[in-house]
Formats: C-alpha cells, structure tokens, sequence
C-alpha cells in the first residue's frame, strides 16, 4: 500500500468514517490514502456494512504471519506471470473473494469462484485448486458442486483424461438465465396462491404484486443477458452487416 500498511488508528478512523455515511474517497483524502487503498480495505474486512477496525487489525496480523510461514516453508516462489506483484495480486484475490461473498456466495464457493477468475488459463483442476487454497479435496468437490448448479463454472477433461473446472466468456450469460429461470419459478407460483388464497384478499394481493414484479424482472434479466451475449461476444468478421 502506499505509504505502508494501514495502522490500527487509521482503520478507527476508517470505522468512524463508515459509520457517519461518509464515501471512501471522502476518508481517504482524510487518511492522505488513494482511495484504492481505503476501497480494498473495507471490501477485504467484512465491507462497509460489517467493517470493524479492530478485527480488522487483527485479519491483517494473521495474513501477514501466515504469509511469512508460507515463505519460510518455500522459499522459492516462481514468479509471477507477466511480472505481476505477488502480494498485489493475493490481496486483490482476497477482495474479489470478499465482494462475491457480499453478493450471498458461502465463503469456499466464492473462493474457488476468484481463484478460476484470476488464472490467465480460466481453469483448473482439483488438486491445483486445493493446493492453491490450502483446503482439502473435499472443500473444493462441494464448492464446484454449488458453482456448478449456478452455472457459474463447468467442467471437462482434458487430453491427460484430469477433470478441469473452467470460466470463461459465457459463465455470466449462463449465471444470469439460471437466475432468470429460477425468478419465473418463483412468479408460476406465486400465481397459484393467488388461486388458492382468493383473489382480491390481501395476502392474494400481496403475492398478485410480487409476481408481476418478478416477472417483469425475469423477461428484463433474460433479455439484457440475450443482448449483452449478442454484442459484448460477437467475434469481429461475424456481425450480419460484415463483408468477406
């Protein structure tokens, strides 16, 4: 970070700053801190709603001594591609994992989910996930077994016959429509108890609302996926109006 490692006061200060609702450009102009560094924070450490300084502090503490165990146990760490900071790149690791568990994912699924994200290759296979995680093989079948049923990851073997798990371009269009379909399930029924509750009661009524709301908000969700995919993933050379 720059300026060095944030201390135990300026994570109060960060802690006061969230409490009265101020943005984090805001305390980190009051830190002298890029506001980077006060977002990562915050995202890393329960976010701005559960943000505690002293946990924090002590979060902090524990990755740091648990890094230097780590190094002292192989010292020889290859480096990183395309000359990547390492640190950088493991603190940003634990605040995507932190933002897709602010999202409603459990804390191995989301895991699992930025470490897939962050590989150049998009796949890996067990073993590799369960090395880089340092969990066991166990932890990592349930967390694919979940991001599965999402259709946030996918599977396939690969020319040594090893399951890889994979992400790529297609892994949010699929996200997406599996949550569309499962909101119209939620709208089919509850149009049955409208049915069944008498229409014109209230709590009829009540259900009538939350269908139409969410069916709006189905055919929205599946037609922006439709029409993201259609423009975001088109290759160059394939567009209707495009010459040979």
């Amino acid at each position: 970070m720059p300026g060095g490692r944030l201390t135990q006061q300026e994570r109060q200060q960060i802690a006061l700053g969230l409490a009265d609702g101020l943005a984090y450009a805001e305390i980190a102009r009051s830190l002298d801190r890029p506001t980077s560094t006060v977002t990562r924070e915050v995202m890393r450490n329960g976010g701005p709603t559960a943000y505690r300084a002293d946990l924090a502090h002590r979060a902090t503490e524990h990755r740091a001594h648990r890094r230097r165990q780590t190094a002292s146990r192989d010292p020889k760490t290859p480096p990183q591609p395309y000359g990547r900071d390492a640190e950088a790149v493991r603190e940003y690791e634990e605040v995507f994992t932190t933002v897709i568990m602010a999202s409603g994912a459990p804390k191995m699924m989301s895991r699992v989910l930025a470490c897939l994200f962050i590989t150049d290759a998009g796949s890996l296979t067990a073993p590799e996930l369960a090395q880089h995680l340092q969990v066991s093989p166990a932890s990592i079948s349930k967390a694919i077994s979940f991001l599965e049923s999402q259709g946030l990851v996918r599977r396939e073997r690969d020319e040594r016959r090893r399951e890889r798990y994979i992400v790529d371009d297609d892994v949010w269009y699929q996200s997406m429509m599996a949550s569309a379909r499962s909101t119209a399930q939620l709208v089919e029924t509850s149009r049955q108890g409208v049915s069944i509750l008498g229409p014109g009661t209230p709590a009829a009524t009540r259900l009538e609302n939350v269908a139409r709301f969410l069916d709006f908000v189905s055919e929205s969700t599946a037609r922006a996926a439709e029409q993201a995919r259609e423009i975001l993933h088109t290759k160059p050379g394939t567009t209707p109006d495009s010459t040979t």
